[in-house]
């Protein structure tokens, strides 16, 4: 329907508005006529009215005779019903009964009392009206109720239709006038204007012009049509003109066409080889970063500000922060620990000079790594920087130092060869004269006897002299200090020289066991305190087999090391804890590992890398030689081709790991 509105020609879309406009005023105006009628009957004309006639029956011989009986009130009642407003009608006594009731119409329940009206009403739309009936020496007043209809009398309805279709034919006589003036002067000139545009689409004809007609908004809209056909008919002709101009630009555009296409072919070519070195110079770039993201070592490149430009896995492994997020960051934000070195880096960038830090100690997996850290400048078309590089270098360390510790032990090696041959021969002459002394001063030999005699002296008084200056304790600690440079003289030998070993195949735990049983009767130590008091706590693996291992020598280096265990749970303060020696065995390949674990003491960090070189000692004078640990590197790296380590705690204890290769490797020549 709104479509078909649409479309309409103007004319009949102004008559049509004006048709709505006309109906539109006629309702509104006979709905406020009615609308006003309805207020002004309910709102002065029926409450009036009821007054009037309540008055009429409130007089006092009306009133005494109709409430004399219910007859009588019946019958006062049915006289009002001529009362075509009236819609009901109730009378009460003075005793507040409904003495009788008039229902004109459908019947509307009353209240049955007079103290009820007062809410009634106020539940009723309808007009009602409550007269008081005063009755003489009656001090409660009787009421008449009566209620009145909310609707308007026919007639009225009647009227007003009949006024209402009279206007509405003036009306529509008043709108084909209208209508006329509307088609003569709007939709005719319109149409001439619309056949005019048909006609010059037709024929493509721009010299046509509109007939000029009256000077208003249509007029005008036929000047502007005359003004718009002619700008397009000066166009057409601009259009012809350039149409040749076209045709012949299009000759020398064809031959331009010609060039370009060769020129695309060139620039096809170009693109291609460009796309394929772009692809080249990706492949590269990427087998670049796998490369820098291969190496071992943390590689950082920053700009000139020190903001992160590259950043391999290892840089990542090491800081804990990705790659993206480490890019264009600065660089003590992306990895803090180098935030020490910020002055290194820039010296770096602005000097243009390799800047080097030889050793740091970092965390890294909640244990110590040593690193060494290389700022190198860079510079390039893309300006200044530096590239960081950091190695590793904990592993080389440890191995420097096993180095470090193997050249002590061969270099202290010659030099006990020769002191051990140059004290044996005095020490043997000591203890040999030693025991002389003790033979020649024995009264059990007949020559000494005869000695005494023809000197004489009697043996039982010297005997008695030399006891009473304590000349034979004298005699002990000599042979007992001899014995003890004899036993270092032992260990100088075996530490410079190996006798012809037999490598075989020795079963840890029994040899552990053994060097314990040794050990428990070991009487340096059971001099000291009870070492079977310790608690001895073993950790065997049960999937290690044999190694191959000379059983004599690693007997002699578990014994040391259960001496030095012994010893440091000797010296500690707390008594509280009991002591506790832990060995273990364990399979980790191509070593088999054997772990002395003690709670003693344990030893601050000066004196653990000092622990294995010769002669070194933390005991008294007399207590120790310092050659047991050595000798025991020396036997363990040396003569079986593996490791010994020592981690220890200070006031909680030290544990030895000696690592014994699975496979038996070739023995040099013997000394």
């Amino acid at each position: 329907m709104r479509q078909r509105l649409d479309n309409l020609p103007v004319g009949r879309k102004l008559l049509a508005a004006l048709l709505v406009l006309l109906a539109t005023v006629l309702l509104v105006a006979n709905l406020a006529f009615i609308s006003a009628a309805y207020w002004i009957s309910q709102e002065s004309v029926a409450p009036q009215a009821l007054l009037t006639l309540g008055r009429l029956i409130a007089t006092p011989e009306l009133s005494r005779h109709a409430l004399a009986s219910p007859q009588a009130a019946q019958a006062l009642l049915q006289q009002l019903d001529s009362y075509a407003p009236l819609r009901a009608a109730a009378l009460y006594n003075s005793d507040g009964v409904r003495l009788a009731e008039l229902q004109l119409g459908e019947p509307l329940q009353l209240p049955l009392r007079s103290d009820r009206l007062e809410s009634w009403r106020q539940g009723e739309f309808r007009n009602t009206q409550v007269i008081e009936l005063k009755q003489a020496g009656k001090k409660p007043s009787a009421y008449l109720l009566l209620v009145v209809s909310s609707e308007l009398p026919g007639v009225f309805y009647t009227s007003t239709l009949t006024a209402s279709g009279v206007i509405l034919v003036i009306s529509v006589l008043l709108w084909t006038l209208i209508a006329r003036q509307i088609r003569r002067l709007i939709t005719r000139p319109i149409r001439r204007l619309e056949e005019l545009s048909r006609q010059v689409t037709r024929e493509e004809n721009y010299a046509l012009r509109a007939a000029r007609g009256n000077q208003d908004e249509i007029g005008n809209l036929a000047d502007a049509f005359n003004t718009m056909l002619g700008r397009m008919e000066t166009r057409e002709q601009l259009l012809k003109r350039a149409r040749d101009d076209a045709e012949s630009a299009f000759a020398q555009a064809h031959s331009l066409a010609e060039e370009t296409r060769h020129s695309n072919r060139k620039l096809e070519l170009e693109v291609q080889v460009r796309s394929k070195i772009e692809k080249k110079l990706t492949g590269f770039q990427n087998y670049l970063n796998s490369i820098i993201d291969s190496m071992p070592s943390a590689l950082i490149a920053l700009d000139e500000q020190l903001y992160v430009t590259q950043w391999n896995q290892e840089a990542s492994a090491l800081s804990g922060t990705h790659l993206n997020e480490a890019l264009n960051q600065p660089v003590f934000l992306a990895f803090p620990p180098l935030k020490p070195f910020l002055v290194q880096l820039k010296r770096t960038a602005e000097q243009h000079r390799v800047e080097k830090i030889e050793r740091v100690t970092w965390n890294r997996h909640d244990e110590p790594h040593h690193y060494e850290l290389t700022f190198y400048p860079l510079t390039g078309a893309g300006g200044r920087g530096v590239v960081i590089r950091i190695d590793d270098i904990t592993q080389r360390l440890s191995l420097e130092d096993m180095m470090v510790q193997s050249e002590k032990m061969l270099s202290v090696g010659g030099l006990a060869a020769g002191m051990a041959h140059e004290i044996n021969n005095p020490l043997g002459a000591i203890l040999h004269n030693v025991q002389n002394i003790r033979r020649r001063l024995s009264p059990d030999l007949a020559k000494n006897q005869d000695q005494a005699i023809e000197v004489g002296i009697a043996l039982d008084d010297v005997s008695a002299y030399l006891s009473a200056r304590e000349i034979p304790q004298l005699l002990d600690g000599i042979q007992q200090a001899g014995s003890r440079a004899a036993k270092i003289v032992s260990h100088m030998l075996s530490f410079s020289r190996r006798s012809n070993r037999q490598m075989t195949l020795c079963r840890l735990p029994a040899l552990i066991d053994q060097a314990l049983e040794i050990a428990g009767n070991d009487f340096d130590l059971t001099d000291s305190f009870d070492f079977k008091a310790l608690i001895i706590q073993r950790e065997f693996d049960s999937q290690l087999e044999p190694v191959p291992a000379t059983s004599n020598e690693l007997e002699q280096v578990l014994l040391n090391l259960l001496k030095n265990a012994a010893q440091a749970i000797h010296q500690r303060d707390d008594e509280g804890e009991p002591g506790r020696i832990v060995l273990r065995t364990r399979l980790n390949p191509p070593w088999a590992e054997i772990q002395v674990e003690d709670n003693g003491i344990g030893m601050p960090e000066s004196v653990r890398k000092r622990i294995f070189e010769p002669f070194f000692t933390t005991k008294e004078v007399g207590q120790g030689t310092g050659l047991g640990l050595s000798v025991s590197y020396f036997i363990i790296t040396n003569n079986h081709k593996g490791q010994m380590e020592v981690h220890s705690t200070p006031g909680l204890g030290t544990c030895f790991t000696l690592r014994l290769p699975l496979s038996a490797t070739t023995e040099p020549a013997s000394h």
